[in-house]
Formats: C-alpha cells, sequence, structure tokens
C-alpha cells in the first residue's frame, strides 16, 4: 500500500502498520521517511478505529435485537419495547423503569409488631 493510497479493509491496514513500525523500528528510516511513515500511520490508525467503533455499533444492535426477539418468543410482547428502551437508556435509567418486585410468596414475611 502507497502512503496515498486508502486502506481498503481492517486486515490490511492493521498489516501496513506493523511494517510501518518495523521500519521506524528499525533505524534505518531517513528524517523524510520517518514523518511520511508517521503521517500515513496516523491515518491508518483512524481507519482502524473508524471500522472498530462501526463494528461495536453493529454489535450493540444485534444484542438489542436478540433482547427483543428472546421476549418476543417467551410470550411477553408488551415487555419488548420497555426492555429495549431499558437497554438503550443505560444501566442508571434502566433499572429506574422496572416495576417493584413483589415479594415472593415463599418468602417469610416480617414479624408483626404486638399492638400497644
Amino acid at each position: 500500500m502507497s502512503e496515498l493510497s486508502e486502506p481498503t479493509d481492517y486486515e490490511s491496514a492493521t498489516a501496513r502498520l506493523d511494517e510501518i513500525v518495523a521500519r521506524l523500528d528499525s533505524g534505518d528510516a531517513q528524517l523524510r521517511e520517518t514523518l511520511d511513515l508517521c503521517a500515513e500511520a496516523k491515518t491508518l490508525i483512524e481507519y482502524c478505529a473508524t471500522e472498530l467503533a462501526a463494528v461495536d455499533e453493529g454489535l450493540k444492535e444485534l444484542r438489542l435485537e436478540d433482547l427483543a426477539a428472546s421476549l418476543q418468543d417467551s410470550g411477553q410482547p408488551g415487555e419488548t419495547a420497555a426492555a429495549v428502551e431499558s437497554a438503550q437508556a443505560g444501566p442508571g435509567l434502566a433499572e429506574s423503569t422496572l416495576p417493584d418486585e413483589a415479594p415472593l410468596p415463599d418468602e417469610p414475611s416480617p414479624p408483626e409488631e404486638p399492638p400497644f
């Protein structure tokens, strides 16, 4: 890949970054070549960061779709939208949208105070 060409995929970009690091580590690069390699590396790193962010967003969407599908499969379609909204809201907000849980029947109730 020449320094003027755009990377075509994440794997080729990381491979080129490895080549650049090896060349810089060798100590054989002249001043101008070092500057050019650093500029190319910056472009490659920005490209890789963009690719990773896109993959991360895709994984987040898949997890939300899986959550919605699992809720629909469990026969609770009314909770699907609320669960997806809660997951999108983040951990702090999702907890506040959950209904109050009633104690389970087999849980002992607190002892009653005697009337005095």
